[in-house]
Protein backbone atom coordinates (compact mmCIF):
# COMPACT_ATOMS: atom_id res chain seq x y z
CA UNK A 1 0.00 0.00 0.00
CA UNK A 2 0.84 3.84 -0.12
CA UNK A 3 2.05 5.47 2.36
CA UNK A 4 2.14 9.54 2.62
CA UNK A 5 3.48 11.40 5.64
CA UNK A 6 3.69 15.00 6.42
CA UNK A 7 6.43 15.52 9.34
CA UNK A 8 7.49 19.16 10.71
CA UNK A 9 10.15 18.98 12.89
CA UNK A 10 13.37 16.57 14.45
CA UNK A 11 11.14 14.55 16.91
CA UNK A 12 8.55 13.98 13.93
CA UNK A 13 11.11 12.66 11.70
CA UNK A 14 12.91 10.22 14.78
CA UNK A 15 9.17 8.73 15.22
CA UNK A 16 7.55 8.70 11.93
CA UNK A 17 11.08 6.85 10.45
CA UNK A 18 10.48 4.44 13.22
CA UNK A 19 6.71 4.50 12.28
CA UNK A 20 7.88 3.69 8.51
CA UNK A 21 10.08 0.64 10.03
CA UNK A 22 7.47 -0.68 11.58
CA UNK A 23 5.06 -0.37 8.79
CA UNK A 24 7.48 -2.06 6.53
CA UNK A 25 7.72 -5.02 8.40
CA UNK A 26 3.51 -5.44 8.80
CA UNK A 27 3.38 -4.79 4.98
CA UNK A 28 6.07 -5.79 2.69
CA UNK A 29 4.75 -3.89 -0.43
CA UNK A 30 4.81 -0.44 1.61
CA UNK A 31 5.51 2.57 -0.45
CA UNK A 32 6.31 6.12 1.09
CA UNK A 33 5.98 9.76 0.04
CA UNK A 34 6.71 12.01 2.48
CA UNK A 35 7.60 15.73 4.12
CA UNK A 36 9.99 14.71 6.50
CA UNK A 37 13.59 14.94 7.11
CA UNK A 38 17.18 12.98 6.47
CA UNK A 39 15.88 9.61 9.21
CA UNK A 40 12.97 9.02 7.21
CA UNK A 41 14.72 9.25 4.13
CA UNK A 42 17.28 6.48 5.84
CA UNK A 43 14.14 4.31 5.39
CA UNK A 44 13.54 4.68 1.90
CA UNK A 45 10.86 6.15 0.07
CA UNK A 46 10.19 9.33 -1.76
CA UNK A 47 11.12 12.92 0.16
CA UNK A 48 9.32 15.83 -1.47
CA UNK A 49 10.26 18.43 1.47
CA UNK A 50 12.84 18.31 4.06
CA UNK A 51 11.13 19.79 7.29
CA UNK A 52 13.49 22.24 7.62
CA UNK A 53 12.28 24.61 4.67
CA UNK A 54 8.38 24.20 5.76
CA UNK A 55 8.66 24.64 9.69
CA UNK A 56 8.71 27.77 11.23
CA UNK A 57 7.29 28.77 14.78
CA UNK A 58 6.31 32.24 16.71
CA UNK A 59 4.03 34.52 15.35
CA UNK A 60 6.79 36.46 13.72
CA UNK A 61 8.76 33.97 12.06
CA UNK A 62 5.21 33.03 10.41
CA UNK A 63 4.13 36.11 9.17
CA UNK A 64 7.92 36.31 7.80
CA UNK A 65 7.64 33.22 5.86
CA UNK A 66 4.05 33.32 5.04
CA UNK A 67 4.24 33.07 1.53
CA UNK A 68 6.83 30.00 1.78
CA UNK A 69 4.23 28.46 4.18
CA UNK A 70 1.02 29.15 1.55
CA UNK A 71 3.41 27.80 -0.99
CA UNK A 72 4.21 24.39 0.36
CA UNK A 73 0.88 23.85 1.73
CA UNK A 74 -0.99 24.21 -1.88
CA UNK A 75 2.22 22.12 -3.13
CA UNK A 76 1.80 19.53 -0.31
CA UNK A 77 -2.37 19.13 -1.18
CA UNK A 78 -1.64 18.86 -5.04
CA UNK A 79 0.78 16.16 -4.55
CA UNK A 80 -1.18 14.27 -2.40
CA UNK A 81 -4.15 14.18 -4.61
CA UNK A 82 -1.64 13.64 -7.69
CA UNK A 83 0.34 10.45 -5.28
CA UNK A 84 -3.44 9.05 -4.40
CA UNK A 85 -1.82 7.60 -1.30
CA UNK A 86 -4.09 4.86 0.74
CA UNK A 87 -3.76 6.82 3.22
CA UNK A 88 -2.44 10.02 4.98
CA UNK A 89 -0.27 10.15 7.98
CA UNK A 90 0.36 13.53 10.00
CA UNK A 91 2.89 13.59 12.71
CA UNK A 92 2.16 16.24 15.20
CA UNK A 93 2.99 19.96 13.55
CA UNK A 94 -0.70 20.90 13.93
CA UNK A 95 -0.88 24.26 11.84
CA UNK A 96 0.33 22.72 8.55
CA UNK A 97 -1.47 19.27 9.15
CA UNK A 98 -5.08 20.33 10.03
CA UNK A 99 -5.22 22.57 7.38
CA UNK A 100 -4.02 19.59 4.81
CA UNK A 101 -5.99 16.98 6.58
CA UNK A 102 -9.11 19.69 6.14
CA UNK A 103 -8.29 19.66 2.10
CA UNK A 104 -8.01 16.09 1.74
CA UNK A 105 -11.19 14.84 3.52
CA UNK A 106 -13.10 17.56 1.85
CA UNK A 107 -11.61 16.69 -1.76
CA UNK A 108 -10.93 13.02 -1.48
CA UNK A 109 -11.68 9.44 -0.08
CA UNK A 110 -8.60 9.49 0.96
CA UNK A 111 -8.53 8.31 4.65
CA UNK A 112 -6.29 10.64 7.22
CA UNK A 113 -4.57 9.05 10.11
CA UNK A 114 -3.16 11.23 12.79
CA UNK A 115 -0.19 10.02 14.99
CA UNK A 116 1.57 11.90 17.78
CA UNK A 117 -1.82 14.15 18.32
CA UNK A 118 -1.91 18.00 18.45
CA UNK A 119 -1.34 19.04 21.83
CA UNK A 120 -5.15 20.56 22.30
CA UNK A 121 -5.54 19.52 25.62
CA UNK A 122 -3.30 22.33 26.07
CA UNK A 123 -4.39 25.07 24.18
CA UNK A 124 -6.43 26.17 20.86
CA UNK A 125 -9.28 23.26 22.17
CA UNK A 126 -11.64 24.20 19.59
CA UNK A 127 -9.27 22.23 17.31
CA UNK A 128 -11.26 19.29 18.29
CA UNK A 129 -13.84 19.98 16.07
CA UNK A 130 -11.68 20.05 12.82
CA UNK A 131 -9.95 16.74 14.18
CA UNK A 132 -13.29 15.04 14.71
CA UNK A 133 -14.48 16.36 11.16
CA UNK A 134 -11.14 15.49 9.27
CA UNK A 135 -9.42 12.75 10.98
CA UNK A 136 -10.32 9.48 10.31
CA UNK A 137 -8.21 7.50 13.17
CA UNK A 138 -5.96 9.43 16.42
CA UNK A 139 -2.89 7.30 17.63
CA UNK A 140 -2.34 8.50 21.04
CA UNK A 141 1.19 8.14 22.63
CA UNK A 142 0.43 9.94 25.81
CA UNK A 143 -2.00 8.25 28.44
CA UNK A 144 -3.61 11.11 29.20
CA UNK A 145 -4.90 11.83 26.51
CA UNK A 146 -7.79 8.94 26.36
CA UNK A 147 -9.58 10.42 29.06
CA UNK A 148 -9.20 14.19 27.18
CA UNK A 149 -10.49 12.93 23.54
CA UNK A 150 -13.11 10.03 24.79
CA UNK A 151 -14.82 10.98 28.24
CA UNK A 152 -14.52 15.06 27.64
CA UNK A 153 -15.11 15.03 23.36
CA UNK A 154 -16.30 11.60 23.64
CA UNK A 155 -13.68 10.67 20.22
CA UNK A 156 -12.56 7.53 20.59
CA UNK A 157 -8.71 7.49 19.87
CA UNK A 158 -5.88 4.39 19.77
CA UNK A 159 -3.54 4.48 22.63
CA UNK A 160 -0.36 3.10 21.08
CA UNK A 161 2.58 4.02 23.73
CA UNK A 162 5.26 6.13 23.53
CA UNK A 163 7.68 6.05 21.29
CA UNK A 164 10.36 7.79 23.26
CA UNK A 165 10.25 4.79 25.00
CA UNK A 166 11.01 2.54 21.68
CA UNK A 167 13.70 5.01 20.27
CA UNK A 168 15.50 4.93 23.98
CA UNK A 169 14.99 1.23 24.29
CA UNK A 170 16.48 0.30 21.11
CA UNK A 171 19.56 3.15 21.49
CA UNK A 172 20.18 1.05 24.81
CA UNK A 173 20.06 -2.58 23.48
CA UNK A 174 22.25 -1.40 20.65
CA UNK A 175 25.38 -1.65 22.85
CA UNK A 176 25.85 2.14 22.97
CA UNK A 177 29.17 3.60 22.88
CA UNK A 178 31.30 3.56 26.34
CA UNK A 179 31.89 6.75 28.28
CA UNK A 180 35.61 7.02 27.94
CA UNK A 181 35.93 6.20 23.85
CA UNK A 182 32.33 8.95 23.67
CA UNK A 183 34.17 11.14 25.08
CA UNK A 184 37.81 10.78 23.39
CA UNK A 185 35.92 11.09 20.17
CA UNK A 186 34.44 14.02 20.73
CA UNK A 187 37.30 16.08 22.35
CA UNK A 188 34.95 16.41 25.53
CA UNK A 189 36.42 17.08 28.43
CA UNK A 190 36.57 14.24 31.05
CA UNK A 191 34.54 16.01 33.67
CA UNK A 192 30.61 14.96 34.74
CA UNK A 193 28.42 16.36 31.47
CA UNK A 194 25.71 18.39 31.88
CA UNK A 195 23.64 18.27 28.88
CA UNK A 196 22.28 21.46 27.13
CA UNK A 197 19.38 21.15 25.16
CA UNK A 198 18.40 24.18 23.66
CA UNK A 199 15.49 23.77 21.41
CA UNK A 200 15.60 22.66 17.47
CA UNK A 201 15.06 26.10 15.94
CA UNK A 202 17.22 29.24 15.96
CA UNK A 203 15.05 31.19 17.59
CA UNK A 204 14.80 28.80 20.61
CA UNK A 205 18.09 28.17 20.71
CA UNK A 206 18.73 32.06 20.70
CA UNK A 207 16.87 32.78 23.56
CA UNK A 208 17.65 29.61 25.47
CA UNK A 209 21.32 28.73 24.98
CA UNK A 210 23.27 32.10 26.15
CA UNK A 211 21.77 31.65 29.62
CA UNK A 212 22.91 27.88 30.13
CA UNK A 213 26.18 28.78 29.32
CA UNK A 214 26.33 32.12 31.76
CA UNK A 215 24.60 29.51 34.25
CA UNK A 216 27.74 26.36 33.86
CA UNK A 217 30.28 29.24 34.56
CA UNK A 218 29.26 28.65 38.14
CA UNK A 219 29.87 24.71 38.12
CA UNK A 220 33.09 24.38 36.42
CA UNK A 221 33.13 21.36 37.57
CA UNK A 222 31.01 19.90 35.23
CA UNK A 223 31.61 20.29 31.27
CA UNK A 224 28.63 21.73 29.82
CA UNK A 225 27.92 19.39 26.21
CA UNK A 226 25.90 21.19 23.68
CA UNK A 227 23.22 18.78 21.51
CA UNK A 228 23.61 20.46 17.96
CA UNK A 229 19.70 20.38 16.72
CA UNK A 230 19.83 18.90 13.21
CA UNK A 231 19.83 21.27 10.33
CA UNK A 232 21.25 24.10 12.18
CA UNK A 233 24.99 24.88 10.58
CA UNK A 234 28.06 24.40 13.00
CA UNK A 235 28.75 27.55 12.10
CA UNK A 236 25.37 29.36 13.91
CA UNK A 237 26.46 28.22 17.40
CA UNK A 238 30.12 29.34 17.26
CA UNK A 239 29.46 32.67 19.30
CA UNK A 240 28.27 30.06 21.79
CA UNK A 241 31.87 28.07 22.46
CA UNK A 242 34.00 30.67 23.46
CA UNK A 243 33.74 29.54 27.07
CA UNK A 244 34.86 25.93 27.18
CA UNK A 245 31.43 24.34 25.66
CA UNK A 246 31.42 21.68 23.41
CA UNK A 247 29.34 20.86 20.84
CA UNK A 248 28.02 17.51 19.14
CA UNK A 249 25.69 16.53 16.54
CA UNK A 250 23.76 13.90 15.89
CA UNK A 251 24.39 12.13 19.06
CA UNK A 252 21.62 13.37 21.72
CA UNK A 253 21.13 9.87 22.74
CA UNK A 254 24.88 9.43 23.35
CA UNK A 255 25.20 12.91 25.16
CA UNK A 256 22.39 11.79 27.70
CA UNK A 257 23.33 8.18 28.05
CA UNK A 258 26.38 9.95 29.06
CA UNK A 259 25.26 13.04 31.09
CA UNK A 260 24.76 13.91 34.87
CA UNK A 261 22.27 16.25 34.75
CA UNK A 262 20.54 18.49 31.67
CA UNK A 263 19.41 22.11 30.91
CA UNK A 264 16.28 21.19 28.31
CA UNK A 265 14.10 23.33 26.60
CA UNK A 266 10.30 22.36 26.85
CA UNK A 267 9.60 19.73 24.28
CA UNK A 268 9.89 15.81 23.59
CA UNK A 269 13.49 16.41 24.71
CA UNK A 270 12.24 16.83 28.28
CA UNK A 271 10.36 13.42 28.17
CA UNK A 272 13.57 11.46 26.43
CA UNK A 273 16.13 13.32 28.94
CA UNK A 274 13.37 11.80 31.55
CA UNK A 275 13.75 8.15 30.02
CA UNK A 276 17.34 7.90 30.10
CA UNK A 277 16.98 9.38 33.74
CA UNK A 278 19.19 12.03 33.34
CA UNK A 279 17.84 15.03 36.10
CA UNK A 280 16.80 18.24 34.34
CA UNK A 281 16.02 21.76 34.62
CA UNK A 282 13.37 22.50 32.01
CA UNK A 283 14.28 26.18 30.78
CA UNK A 284 12.25 27.99 27.98
CA UNK A 285 12.42 31.34 27.64
CA UNK A 286 10.27 34.14 25.27
CA UNK A 287 10.60 37.01 23.90
CA UNK A 288 7.86 39.52 25.91
CA UNK A 289 8.28 36.93 28.81
CA UNK A 290 5.98 38.81 31.31
CA UNK A 291 3.39 39.36 28.82
CA UNK A 292 3.28 35.10 27.52
CA UNK A 293 3.38 34.45 31.41
CA UNK A 294 0.39 36.34 31.70
CA UNK A 295 -1.47 34.45 28.69
CA UNK A 296 -0.21 31.09 29.77
CA UNK A 297 -2.50 31.37 33.39
CA UNK A 298 -4.87 32.86 31.36
CA UNK A 299 -5.15 30.54 28.51
CA UNK A 300 -3.12 27.41 28.95
CA UNK A 301 -5.44 24.46 29.89
CA UNK A 302 -2.70 22.51 31.62
CA UNK A 303 -1.05 23.39 34.86
CA UNK A 304 2.82 21.92 33.32
CA UNK A 305 4.50 22.60 29.81
CA UNK A 306 7.43 19.78 30.06
CA UNK A 307 5.81 16.26 29.17
CA UNK A 308 7.53 14.63 32.49
CA UNK A 309 5.12 16.68 34.33
CA UNK A 310 2.32 16.13 31.78
CA UNK A 311 3.01 12.57 32.25
CA UNK A 312 3.37 12.49 35.41
CA UNK A 313 0.64 14.62 36.77
CA UNK A 314 2.73 16.81 38.98
CA UNK A 315 6.15 18.76 39.06
CA UNK A 316 8.41 16.13 38.71
CA UNK A 317 11.09 18.05 37.27
CA UNK A 318 11.38 22.43 37.97
CA UNK A 319 10.02 24.65 34.50
CA UNK A 320 11.61 28.02 33.83
CA UNK A 321 9.06 29.02 32.09
CA UNK A 322 8.72 32.89 30.31
CA UNK A 323 9.05 35.49 33.23
CA UNK A 324 10.70 32.40 35.78
CA UNK A 325 13.42 32.11 33.26
CA UNK A 326 16.36 33.86 34.83
CA UNK A 327 19.83 33.26 35.23
CA UNK A 328 19.98 33.31 39.27
CA UNK A 329 16.50 30.47 38.86
CA UNK A 330 18.63 28.67 36.65
CA UNK A 331 21.67 28.24 38.93
CA UNK A 332 20.08 27.70 41.80
CA UNK A 333 17.15 25.04 40.08
CA UNK A 334 20.81 23.18 38.49
CA UNK A 335 22.49 23.33 42.17
CA UNK A 336 20.11 21.30 43.84
CA UNK A 337 20.19 18.20 41.23
CA UNK A 338 24.13 18.28 40.62
CA UNK A 339 24.67 16.67 44.16
CA UNK A 340 24.59 12.70 43.65
CA UNK A 341 23.39 12.13 47.13
CA UNK A 342 21.02 15.38 47.02
CA UNK A 343 17.51 14.72 48.30
CA UNK A 344 16.62 16.82 44.89
CA UNK A 345 18.11 14.47 43.00
CA UNK A 346 17.16 11.09 44.45
CA UNK A 347 13.13 12.52 44.57
CA UNK A 348 13.58 13.38 40.83
CA UNK A 349 15.15 9.87 39.36
CA UNK A 350 12.34 7.74 41.81
CA UNK A 351 9.67 10.21 40.26
CA UNK A 352 11.39 9.02 36.94
CA UNK A 353 10.53 5.56 37.97
CA UNK A 354 6.97 6.14 38.40
CA UNK A 355 6.65 8.04 34.86
CA UNK A 356 8.07 4.89 32.84
CA UNK A 357 5.75 2.82 34.29
CA UNK A 358 2.49 5.65 33.79
CA UNK A 359 4.23 4.94 29.84
CA UNK A 360 3.99 1.45 29.85
CA UNK A 361 6.62 -0.83 27.41
CA UNK A 362 8.05 -0.28 24.79
CA UNK A 363 6.29 -0.94 21.55
CA UNK A 364 4.79 2.20 20.56
CA UNK A 365 5.40 2.12 17.03
CA UNK A 366 4.82 -1.70 15.93
CA UNK A 367 1.24 -1.23 17.77
CA UNK A 368 0.52 1.88 15.32
CA UNK A 369 1.61 0.02 12.41
CA UNK A 370 0.12 -2.74 13.35
CA UNK A 371 -3.90 -0.92 13.55
CA UNK A 372 -2.80 0.94 10.65
CA UNK A 373 -2.35 -1.45 8.01
CA UNK A 374 -5.10 -3.35 9.67
CA UNK A 375 -7.34 -1.06 9.54
CA UNK A 376 -6.71 0.01 5.57
CA UNK A 377 -6.79 -3.24 4.72
CA UNK A 378 -10.49 -3.89 6.38
CA UNK A 379 -11.23 -0.80 4.49
CA UNK A 380 -9.89 -2.20 1.05
CA UNK A 381 -12.02 -5.60 2.07
CA UNK A 382 -8.59 -7.77 2.57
Amino acid sequence: MKYYLLVGEASGDLHASNLMKAIKAADNAAEFRFFGGDLMSAVGGERVRHYRDTAFMGFVPVLLHLRSIFSNMSFCKKDIVAWNPDVLILVDYPGFNLSIAEYIHKNTDIPVYYYISPKIWAWKEHRIKNIKRDVDELFSILPFEIEFFEKKHDYKINYVGNPCVDAVDAFLRGNPEERASFMRRNAIPDKPVVALLAGSRKQEITANLPVMLQAMKDFPGYQPVIAGAPGIDRDFYKPYLEDGACIVFGETYNILNNAHAALVTSGTATLETGIFRVPQVVCYATPMARLYSWLKKRFLKVRFVSLVNLVAGKEVVRELVAADMRLENVKAELAKILPVDGEERKTMLNEYDRMLEILGEAGASERAAGMMVKLLKERKGG
